[in-house]
């Protein structure tokens, strides 16, 4: 028998056998059942999930001589010749060839004959969005009254490309991206039927780089089976994939935790001498990062991280060794790098100095005095308890910076004229930099004495200041302050225990009240 390939040889025969796409299904099913089957149908999602599949099933079940059927026999002549693609009642099209106004007239002028055996005549048309205006203009009239024997059945990856006057003449049925999990399953099946000899991380590292396409997947495991000589390692999967294993993942996430700048670095570095693409990583860690943010809220949930159990424990475990505020700063960070590496062209550089940047120990810098203690005039705080040199020069550099200087030759400004122009600082902050101005928006004026103005959040809120006290964002602010007060304003930002953000409130109202309880809210700003 001729070769066939494992995404041809393993396609679905029947509804049952349609994997991750059970509402689906059941709306098709139900439909058979209920003899309630629309004249059209639009079956819209991703690539490789099993739209194509699914619309020769529902070909099969209408044409089955045992038909209109949910289980059809797979054994008379319609099913077999559908299976076949050679049904003379079951006309596949596609969209991005036959996409022009002569195409479509042709089609309007063939439904009006009867189906040559079967009992209904199929139009399957896929990438259907690639047709004209034109075109789908044409098959408008032939679609809302179609002869009763006569059944469409669209499949689009762009839904949002079709005309509205199209679409509102479909029965609508969504396909989304085939879980992890549900992949594995289906490629462990296959992997017995098949005989492979293949390590179950094998099926994971394909089910994460399909991307959600069982498709793809069995088309990499196809080409593993070709590539492998006897048992299909792990190694060799990701040498030819090109991807990150989950293991240097986890690695190079522990050093950060540990501050190891240097073995982060080295991890890198050895990571890109395997050939492995630095987007990618980033991708992959990006990813990583995010499952330790469902780890830290859900926990061990295997349907939200969508990995196996076993790994799903270790992502929890890593994730009880960062707070949340943590693992969303990071998110900033690895952005960062992407944002700087298109400005600089080259991702190796940006990476390195954003993952040094997560990796560097800022165990020694310390908070400003606390909120109660007004800020001392001319004399640096108390020095720390340091027990090495570097620690020293850093704790040095930081109470330099803390020192507070009065602004000399500049008239003073209160903290009444400060929170008289408060409100504004933030609306034009919002015309700017709207990121900036509702993280300040968050905290409140405390002190103002000799032009340095102190902004009080609270303890909770440390990501807020963090991301306040970045350079171009403190810039911003006080130039702000100065354009509103005429004079020079510096500004400084703390964290406090002892503050709480009064709420604002709002008249009664059930819905607000709901929402607020629903989402464990609180309101920031009303009008």
């Amino acid at each position: 028998m001729p070769y066939v390939v494992y995404a041809l040889k393993w396609r679905p025969k029947n509804f049952d056998e349609i994997v991750g796409q059970d509402q689906a299904v059941t709306t098709l099913k139900n439909s058979l059942l209920k003899k309630r089957v629309a004249n059209a149908y639009l079956f819209a999602g991703p690539r490789g999930v099993g739209k194509t599949s699914t619309a020769r099933i529902l070909a099969k079940a209408l044409n089955c001589k045992e038909g209109p059927t949910v289980n059809p026999c797979q054994k008379c002549s319609s099913c077999r010749e559908i299976a076949d693609a050679r049904s003379l009642d079951v006309i596949e099209i596609d969209g991005a060839s036959n996409r022009g106004i002569e195409d479509i007239r042709t089609l309007r002028e063939n439904v009006k004959f009867l189906p040559s055996s079967g009992k209904y005549k199929i139009y399957i048309i896929d990438e259907v969005h690639m047709l004209t205006p034109e075109a789908f203009n044409a098959l408008l009239k032939t679609l809302e009254e179609p002869p009763e024997f006569v059944k469409f059945i669209f499949a689009t990856t762009l839904p949002g490309k079709i005309l509205p006057t199209i679409l509102s003449r479909c029965q609508r049925l969504d396909f989304k991206r085939i879980s992890s999990l549900e992949i594995i399953s289906q490629l462990d099946r296959i992997a017995k039927a098949e005989g492979l000899n293949i390590d179950r991380d094998v099926l994971l590292t394909i089910a994460k780089s399909s991307d959600g396409a069982l498709r793809d997947a069995e088309s990499i495991l196809d080409q593993l089976v070709s590539f492998s000589q006897g048992k299909i390692s792990l190694q060799e999967t990701v040498k030819m994939l090109g991807i990150v294993e989950q293991d240097a993942l986890f690695e190079i996430t522990e050093k950060i935790i540990r501050k190891d700048s240097r073995g982060v670095l080295e991890d890198l570095a050895h990571i890109l001498d395997e050939g492995k693409d630095a987007q990618v990583f980033l991708h992959n860690l990006i990813e990583h990062y995010r499952n330790l943010m469902v780890a830290k809220i859900a926990g061990a949930d295997a349907k939200l991280i969508d990995l196996p159990e076993d790994i799903c424990t270790r992502i929890v475990k890593q994730a009880d060794s960062l707070s949340l505020e943590e693992i969303l700063s990071a998110f900033n960070t690895l952005a960062s790098a992407q944002e700087m590496a298109k400005r600089v062209d080259f991702l190796k550089i940006p990476l390195e100095v954003n993952l040094v940047k997560l990796a560097h120990d800022k165990k020694t810098i310390h908070l400003p005095a606390p909120i109660s203690e007004k800020p001392v005039i001319s004399k640096p705080p108390e020095p720390l308890k340091v027990s090495s040199s570097s620690q020293k020069k850093q704790a040095s550099a930081h109470f330099a910076q803390a020192t507070v200087v009065a602004i000399e030759n500049e008239k003073e400004t209160t903290l009444e004229e400060v929170k008289r122009v408060w409100g504004k600082i933030v609306d034009d902050l919002r015309k700017v930099r709207m990121s900036v101005a509702s993280y300040l928006a968050e905290g409140d004026p405390i002190t103002c004495e000799h032009n340095i103005l102190t902004v009080a959040f609270p303890i909770n809120l440390s990501l807020h200041k963090e991301s306040l006290d970045k350079l171009d964002n403190h810039a911003l602010i006080e130039k702000n302050l100065q354009d509103l007060l005429n004079t020079r304003v510096r500004i400084e930002f703390i964290l406090s225990k002892d503050f709480v953000k009064k709420e604002k409130v709002l008249p009664d109202n059930p819905m607000i009240n709901s929402a607020l309880d629903f989402f464990n809210g609180r309101v920031i700003e009303s009008e």
